[in-house]
C-alpha cells in the first residue's frame, strides 16, 4: 500500500525483456527482495536490491495496462515511492499501484502564475469513477481532482509538486498512469455501505488488498494456514480472480460466503492422487477452454439431506481432505465438484486449481481446497480493479498467480 507522496525521483538504468533496473538512492534502503516499489504509479516487485539499484520484473499484463508498454527507456526519470510500513504517517491518500487506466495530457495551463493545471482525458469508463475534489494518482503522485468537464479532468500542480516529481516534465500528448483512490473503489463496489467498507479497509491495511513478491506470498500463506481466505488473480489465462480456502477445516460459514458474496462456481481442487485413491473418475471430455480437469461431483454418503446446503458441502470437502477417507464414503453424482490439479502444480499449469493445492501444501495442510471465481452482482466477472476493492472490503490478501509460481 502507498500514499502517493513521492519519496524521490529515480532513474531507469536499463530495460530488459522481463523488467527494469532503477536507481533509487532513498527507496532502496527501505526495500528487501520480494518487497514492493511504486514506479511511476505502477506497483512492481523488487527482485534484487544492490546498494541503490533495484531490479524489478514487469509482467506482460502490467505492460498492457500501463504506460510501460512504450514509456520505459534508459535514462528516464520516474516517480518512486516505497510502501507504507507500520508507524508511517498516512499522508496523501491510499494508493495500491494498480493502474486503473492510461490517460492523455490534452492541455497544460499556467495556473495564475503559481503552478500548472493539467487537463487529462481518460477512457470513458474511468471518468465516471472520479469526482471533483476527490483524490487521484497521476504517475503515482497523489493529487486532487480540480474539475471535471465532459471527457476530461484537471489537476493543479503546485510548485512543491513540480519540484519533487516528474509531472513538471509532461507535455501535451504525453500518456500518464492514473489510479482512483481506494475509498472511491470501495464506494463504487457497494454504494450502500461505503462507510463500512472504508472502516474495513483502514482496519485491514496490513493484510488486505494486493500483496506482491515473496513477502506478500508469505503473508497470504499465513492467513490461509490459519483458516482464512485468499484471493488469487490470474491476469493471463482467465483474467479472473478466485477466492480460495483450505479444505481440511472448511466451515459452513466459508461456503456460505462463497455462495452469497463471491457468487462464482465453487469447486474443490485436489491433488490427483487423492482422486485416484477415492476412485472419483474424471468427467468425459477435454474440460473447459483452460483445460480444467473436472471430476465426478460427489456428496458425503453419510449425509441426511440433499447435499446442497453449505453445511453439507463443507462436510463433503472436509472428508475429501481427510487422510482416512475411503471410496465408499462418497455418493455420486453429488453437489461438490472435484478438480484434479496437475502433478507438477504451478510449474506445469498456472491455474487456480494448482494455486489452491499449492497453497494447501505450503501451509502444511492436505492438498484439498475450495476455489470460487469472483463475480459481480450484475453477473459480470470482476476485473483487476474490482478485485482490489473486494479484497479490501472482505479483508483478504490478493496475490498474483505469477508470484505464487515464483515463491511457492
Amino acid at each position: 500500500m502507498f500514499t502517493g507522496r513521492i519519496h524521490e525521483i529515480g532513474v531507469i538504468e536499463s530495460v530488459g525483456s522481463k523488467g527494469i533496473i532503477v536507481r533509487a538512492a532513498k527507496c532502496a534502503g527501505r526495500l528487501v527482495p520480494g518487497g514492493s516499489l511504486n514506479v511511476a504509479g505502477v506497483c512492481v516487485t523488487a527482485e534484487r536490491v544492490e546498494q541503490d539499484l533495484v531490479s524489478t520484473s514487469i509482467s506482460a499484463e502490467t505492460r498492457r495496462r500501463t504506460t510501460f508498454d512504450q514509456l520505459l527507456a534508459p535514462g528516464l526519470r520516474v516517480n518512486l515511492e516505497a510502501p507504507l510500513s507500520v508507524g508511517d504517517p498516512l499522508d496523501g491518500h491510499l494508493v495500491q499501484g494498480h493502474v486503473d487506466a492510461v490517460g492523455k495530457v490534452v492541455r497544460i495551463d499556467n495556473d495564475l502564475g503559481v503552478g500548472k493545471r493539467l487537463w487529462i482525458r481518460p477512457p470513458d469508463r474511468f471518468i465516471r469513477r472520479i469526482a471533483a475534489k476527490g483524490s487521484i494518482a497521476v504517475d503515482g503522485v497523489s493529487l486532487t481532482v480540480a474539475e471535471i468537464v465532459k471527457d476530461r479532468f484537471s489537476v493543479v500542480l503546485i510548485p512543491s509538486t513540480l519540484a519533487g516529481t516528474t509531472l513538471a516534465d509532461l507535455s501535451e500528448g504525453d500518456r500518464v498512469n492514473i489510479e482512483s483512490d481506494v475509498v472511491s473503489r470501495l464506494a463504487a463496489a457497494d454504494p450502500g455501505s461505503a462507510s463500512a467498507n472504508v472502516a474495513r479497509a483502514v482496519a485491514a491495511l496490513g493484510w488486505a488488498g494486493h500483496l506482491s513478491g515473496r513477502i506478500g506470498v508469505e503473508k497470504a500463506v499465513q492467513q490461509f494456514a490459519a483458516g482464512g481466505a485468499v484471493m488469487v488473480w490470474d491476469p493471463d489465462r482467465e483474467a479472473e480472480g478466485d477466492v480460495i480456502f483450505a479444505g481440511a477445516d472448511l466451515r459452513p460459514a466459508a461456503f456460505t460466503f462463497l455462495l452469497t458474496e463471491v457468487y462464482g462456481y465453487p469447486c474443490v481442487p485436489c491433488a490427483p492422487e487423492i482422486l485416484e485413491r477415492l476412485e472419483i473418475p474424471a468427467l468425459a471430455g477435454n474440460g473447459d477452454r483452460q483445460g480444467t480437469a473436472f471430476h465426478t461431483p460427489v456428496d458425503l454418503a453419510a449425509g441426511t439431506g440433499t447435499g446442497v446446503s453449505a453445511a453439507e458441502r463443507a462436510a463433503t470437502v472436509r472428508h475429501l481432505a481427510h487422510p482416512q477417507s475411503r471410496p465408499a464414503d462418497f455418493a455420486s453424482p453429488g453437489h461438490v465438484i472435484p478438480l484434479a490439479a496437475r502433478p507438477g502444480l504451478l510449474r506445469e499449469r498456472a491455474g487456480h486449481t494448482e494455486s489452491t493445492v499449492a497453497m494447501c501444501l505450503a501451509s502444511g495442510l492436505p492438498p484439498v481446497g475450495v476455489c470460487c471465481e469472483v463475480m459481480k452482482r450484475d453477473g459480470t466477472m470482476a476485473g483487476a480493479a474490482d478485485l482490489e476493492a473486494f479484497a479490501l472490503r472482505w479483508g483478504l490478501p490478493l496475490v498474483d498467480i505469477d508470484d505464487l509460481r515464483t515463491w511457492l
